[in-house]
């Protein structure tokens, strides 16, 4: 895994809620267009999830609602 990649899970998973992408730009440091490429790659494995239209959570946030 990258470590732009890394860097996504992370804030996702410190952040312990849904986060729009922007705000995951904000708290790693990266371009908004660059998360948005890589949410959409973390998506397509399963290790991110979408809780609601335009927000992003770390797949463990999902089973911890339930």
């Amino acid at each position: 895994m990258a470590d732009d990649e890394q860097k996504v899970l992370d804030a996702l998973k410190d952040a312990a809620k849904p986060m729009r992408p922007g705000e995951i730009a904000e708290a790693t440091g990266l371009e908004s267009k660059e998360v948005s490429k890589i949410l959409k790659q973390l998506k397509s494995t399963d290790a991110v999830c979408t809780p609601k239209r335009c927000f992003y959570a770390h797949v463990d946030y999902e089973k911890s609602e339930e």
